[in-house]
């Protein structure tokens, strides 16, 4: 079972993550971190940003977990430019060390397999930052996707499209596909960190913590993986059924296990 932290609100889980950040880094200068996009890793960025003020971050190296296919990397939205407009530039990371999968068409029969191998190369990640969305997908993973997936071509459901449409002038405008690290690639990080913040991601978060292991709901993979923790708030964690059992083993936790 993943380990449940409850928290107050998004600043205080991003306080949370980024300390565990740190203390990686502060064992290796050069750890492996997986980058999530949108809205919800954002606290963990910034608080990245204050607790790092004077830390020289230039050998940490980076994934993200996916790409919109047909964006051109300058595009605003395109991942690429997200993760070095909210990561790279605000941090101070070598942009060479951090990488987005290629979303141009003309490569996609080869993009998966140069990102699986540069994944392997790195050493592998050791710690993957992971929102959830309200169908359950983990990355671009969209229900049905297989747990022993890696990284590959997917295409978007209107469900998704439709949350990802506040990024766009117009919801015609978001790509219908997309390349993303599949659930076999991101269960080979060594830690996964979940984070969901408000209760309309309340179902996914219950249905990926404590229901069924199932294609259907691509984020219930976490529960394979040996060391997996979910950081919600109070609304995320609103149905939860074990939700008072999690908030005592985290407060009784001993200190020397970290996050």
């Amino acid at each position: 079972m993943a380990e449940v932290v409850i928290v107050e609100s998004a600043d205080a889980a991003g306080a949370l993550v980024a300390a565990e950040i740190l203390r990686l880094i502060g064992e290796n200068p050069r750890t492996v971190l997986g980058l999530a996009t949108g809205s919800t890793p954002l606290p963990v960025y910034r608080a990245l940003r204050e607790k790092t003020a004077g830390v020289d971050l230039s050998g940490i190296r980076g994934f993200a977990l996916d790409e919109y296919v047909g964006l051109a990397p300058d595009h605003p939205e395109s991942y690429a430019s997200v993760i070095g407009r909210e990561v790279v530039e605000p941090l101070g990371l070598d942009p060479s060390l951090v990488h987005v999968p290629d979303g141009d068409p003309a490569r996609i029969a080869v993009a998966g397999e140069e990102y699986e191998r540069a994944i392997e190369d790195a050493g592998g990640v050791d710690l993957q930052i992971l929102g959830i969305g309200t169908d359950g997908h983990l990355g671009f993973n969209e229900p049905g996707s297989s747990f022993a997936s890696r990284t590959r071509v997917k295409t978007l459901t209107a469900q998704t499209r439709r949350d990802n449409a506040r990024f766009f002038p117009s919801p015609d405008d978001v790509p219908r596909h997309c390349i993303t690290q599949g659930l076999g690639t991101i269960l080979r990080a060594r830690h996964l960190v979940l984070l969901a913040f408000g209760g309309g991601k309340a179902a996914a978060v219950a249905g990926a913590v404590e229901g069924p292991l199932t294609a259907s709901l691509p984020a219930s993979a976490i529960q394979l993986h040996p060391h997996a923790t979910v950081v919600v708030d109070e609304a995320a964690a609103s149905q939860l059924r074990l939700a008072e059992y999690y908030r005592y083993a985290w407060e009784n936790k001993p200190d020397a296990q970290g996050l």
